[in-house]
This record gives structure tokens, sequence and C-alpha cells, in this order.
């Protein structure tokens, strides 16, 4: 990646943390304004996920460092149908800016495709607000499972066919896809899936000993288990290496180059929102996102801050995230309703 270990600040982000200083820059004025305006009362939110996972580590970070400009947001954990419960419920919500959703691919990809009948239509639906980080999954394995890579896995596997499950957030969610695309690719197909309610709850299963495998989104926590030796990581299933803990190594260097996930996490809001309350949300997140205390956290637990997004180009990625993920549902035949 052109920089050393051990200081991720200083990878491939120059550019972005420059735009990130000049947002810093903007007037006191403005900020001041913001708040006289929008909002008079705490904004609500909702996490599609119970505690414990990527979501909710980004949304309760994100909610404190919003409130020097946006006043009090407060969390709301709505876990259930892969992110759809709470999508959902914001999809209902009135188009205030006072109930806004922590959602992105995962929520959109299991509206759009995986359903003939979607509780809500996530392109007509939600507006896009502003991408906050771009993550991908880990594949990990209880420590007592003797396994150190993918091939050895793809070994162990087929040697105790029907005895090997992964764990994962939920079906259809994108750790489930994750896992599906792995059958394929290495010729798995008793690997048995394990649906759970959030990857808090598979992580507390995998380390208990209760499940074998899981593969969960990076997180903070994650990484924590594996330099513990409370799971392994085998491999993380982005495109290259991570720039955060680039020593992981990645399922395309493991001769797996068709093994690549990685989904936008980001800020919808109920459709027809203002204008303006969209475009000062937008502006609060790029303020939260110049803490370098916060992004040196993100970048080191795997995910990757974005700090030149737009509601526009959001829209534009979760659509291409869509016509990406489709061919893939319909090839694995999974449909959730």
């Amino acid at each position: 990646m052109g920089v050393a270990k051990g200081h991720p600040m200083k990878l491939p982000r120059r550019q972005l943390l420059k735009l990130a200083a000049g947002v810093a820059a903007l007037p006191a004025v403005a900020r001041v304004a913001w708040v006289q305006t929008y909002p008079t009362h705490t904004i609500r939110l909702v996490v599609p996920f119970p505690p414990g996972g990527v979501f909710d580590a980004i949304g309760r970070s994100l909610a404190e460092k919003m409130r020097p400009t946006l006043g009090s947001v407060v969390v709301e954990n709505i876990g259930g149908g892969g992110s759809s419960l709470g999508a959902a419920a914001v999809a209902r919500a009135r188009p205030d800016g006072y109930t806004i959703l922590l959602g992105g691919t995962q929520s959109h990809i299991i509206e759009a495709v995986m359903k003939s009948r979607p509780q809500y239509n996530p392109v007509k639906d939600l507006d896009p607000i502003v991408n906050v980080a771009t993550t991908t999954f880990a594949i990990a394995v209880h420590p007592a499972v003797p396994v150190h890579n993918l091939k050895e896995l793809v070994v162990y596997a087929k040697a105790n066919a029907g005895k090997v499950s992964f764990g994962s957030a939920g079906a259809g969610t994108l750790n489930h896809l994750t896992g599906e695309s792995l059958k394929m690719l290495a010729g798995l197909p008793d690997l048995t899936h394990v649906p759970y309610r959030g990857a808090g709850p598979a992580l507390t299963d995998l380390i208990s000993g209760q499940i074998p495998m899981i593969i969960p989104a990076m997180t903070g926590q994650v990484l924590e288990f594996h330099k513990a030796g409370k799971l392994r990581i085998l491999a993380v299933v982005s495109p290259s290496p991570l720039i955060g803990v680039p020593e992981l190594p990645t399922a395309v260097e493991q001769g797996f180059p068709s093994l690549v996930a990685q989904q936008f996490i980001g800020l919808l809001a109920p459709a027809g929102t203002p204008n303006a309350i969209i475009n000062q949300i937008t502006q609060a997140t790029h303020v939260a996102l110049t803490d370098r205390e916060y992004l040196q956290t993100l970048i080191e637990s795997g995910l990757e801050p974005d700090l030149d997004s737009s509601p526009e180009k959001f829209r534009r990625s979760l659509e291409d995230d869509i016509a990406r993920w489709t061919p893939i549902v319909n090839a694995i035949g999974l449909k959730l309703d």
C-alpha cells in the first residue's frame, strides 16, 4: 500500500483527510445556524441489528461525534430480518429528519433482491444521506478448529462433511452471502449456515464453542478476539489488504480471487426528507469524521472511512451494489419469503 505498518493514518487517505480538514474549517457561524434551525429535539438513529456488530460499533461512536453539531442523537437497536425490521421502521417514519437509519448495502440488497413481498422499497422509500465507511468480512474459526488458512479449512470441511457450520448475522445478510460464495468456490455444499439475529450473538456462540466458524464484518471487537486467541481469522474478503491491519491475509492472496465482498454503511432517511436537512446531516457527518482519533479507531478496526461521500454518490453506490449482488443471489436461489 506504500506505507509502513503501524501508521495507518498515512496510508492512501491524504486527499480525503485534506477534504476533512476543509470541512472542519467551516465557519463557526454556519455550525451555529445548523443547531438553530435543525434539530430542535432528539434525533433517533436506528441501528437495524442487535448490539455487538459492525453497525452498532459505527452507530454508537458516530452518534457521539455528531452531538456537537446535531445535539442529542440516540441509538435505537431494532434487530431482525437481516436489517429489514429496523430499516422498515425508518422507511415508515415521518420524513422530518428526526428518525434516520444506519443502513446501506445490506438494507438495500435484502429487500430489493431477496424478497418477492418486500416490507419497503429501498430505492423509493429511503433517501441516501451519506456513506460513513466501507467494511469487509472475515472468515474466522474457533481456536480448537485445526486450520490456519483457507486451504486447510477446505480440506478439513471436506473431511468432516456435514459436521462443519458457519454462523452469520442473519439469513440474507452479506455475511451469509459471503459464506455461500465460499461454499460455491471451494466446493463445500455441506457447509451448513446457522443464522443469528446479529453478529454479536454469533460471536458469543463461536467463542463459547457452540459453533466452529463465523463470517463477521470486521470490527475492533473481532480483531481483539483474534489477537487474544479467542478466535482465529483465516482471511478477510477485501480486494486488497486492509489499510489498518495489512497483516491479515486476504482470500484473494490465498487462491480465491473471486471471494471478495464489501459493503457500504451510511445514513439514510425516510423518502421526502427536505434537502436542507439531508445536507445538514451530511455536513455534520463530515465534521464528525474530521476527528483524527475517531478516524484512527475506524481504520485500525478494519474499516475504511468515507470522507468524500454525498447523497448522490451514496445513491449510485447502493444502486451499483444491487446490480452486483442480484446475479449472485439468483445463482444461490436465495429467497426470504
